[in-house]
């Protein structure tokens, strides 16, 4: 098969299109012939080796978390899975033709999503859902700030403090506040605004996309008793408040909810933004547009 290969850490360039084994599913494993994988952040993270710490390579490797794509073969023990099957997947090693997923990590692509466009969800769609369900715990009538609202993360966040009940406070840049109009949150403001949020009051939970700073100074909104729930880490100053519950969130695959997920896109309740389809060939270029920032996902289609 072709795969984008990372033989070194290093940048875009260390990305090689090249031949490589095909993998084989092993019991319980399904082997899925990939439409289409996506860019996200931890994918330049790691192969500069930013993320190695938590996610370290072992060259030559492949990276890559989402898939979309068509059942090519299971492994033994596998039930509920079939050759030429539509699935999606929160997965490892998608930057390629094939890749082995685990059969209770796969769920089906429900009818009238593009199966190319289907790989723009499973991890930040993963990740917003369990930042709220899994970190913050918010309920109807509480409150939750979220960072980075604008972001693919940030909007799948939103959506599910919604559907909780909760009211619901997007926080964006002050570049972004027209943009922002568009999301479903009750309030917007600009967390580059200091006059903006000084008058933001205590808030029941803050959902963090976006760290540094700007997560400390979000930190000291949340109400004593609160949770501040982040996918980045916890603020420099979090053991300054010992009141407030800190939730590191790491997404996890959760094939149901993901089908859940998908579902809403195709109800129109739901949408990840896509900026452009480029060969896998050229994930280089897909990375380093996604690094830059401020567009919606990058997809690369085999």
């Amino acid at each position: 098969m072709k795969a984008v290969v990372l033989h070194e850490y290093g940048g875009p360039s260390k990305l090689k299109y090249e031949d490589f084994e095909d993998p084989k599913p092993g019991p319980g494993e399904v082997l899925v012939r990939v439409a289409a994988t996506s860019v996200n952040p931890v994918d330049y993270k790691m192969r500069t080796g930013a993320a190695k710490e938590r996610f370290p390579v072992n060259f030559p490797g492949i990276l890559g978390r989402d898939v979309s794509g068509l059942v090519r073969e299971v492994g033994e023990g596998v039930t509920g899975f079939a050759p030429a099957q539509r699935v999606m997947a929160l997965a490892h090693a998608t930057y390629a033709e094939l890749t082995v997923v685990k059969a209770d990590e796969l769920t089906l692509v429900p009818e009238g999503l593009d199966l190319v466009e289907a790989a723009a969800l499973p991890l930040v769609s993963l990740t917003g859902e369990q930042l709220i369900s899994r970190g913050t715990g918010i309920k109807q009538g509480e409150t939750v700030l979220i960072s980075g609202a604008m972001g693919s993360v940030g909007r799948a966040a939103i959506f599910t403090a919604k559907k909780a009940g909760a009211t619901v406070i997007a926080g964006v840049k002050k570049a972004q506040l027209d943009a922002a109009k568009e999301l479903s949150a009750d309030e917007v403001v600009a967390l580059d605004d200091k006059e903006a949020m000084s008058k933001v009051g205590f808030m029941d939970a803050v959902a963090d996309t976006v760290g540094g700073e700007t997560g400390e100074m979000l930190l000291s909104k949340v109400k004593q008793g609160g949770v501040f729930a982040s996918v980045v880490g916890p603020p420099p100053g979090a053991k300054l408040h010992p009141t407030v519950k800190i939730v590191p969130v790491m997404a996890v695959p959760d094939p149901a909810k993901l089908g859940e997920m998908a579902a809403e896109v195709v109800a129109g309740r739901y949408k990840i933004p896509i900026d452009r389809m480029l060969p896998l060939a050229e994930a280089a270029d897909g990375q380093i547009a996604a690094e830059k920032g401020g567009i919606g996902k990058v997809l690369l289609l085999t």
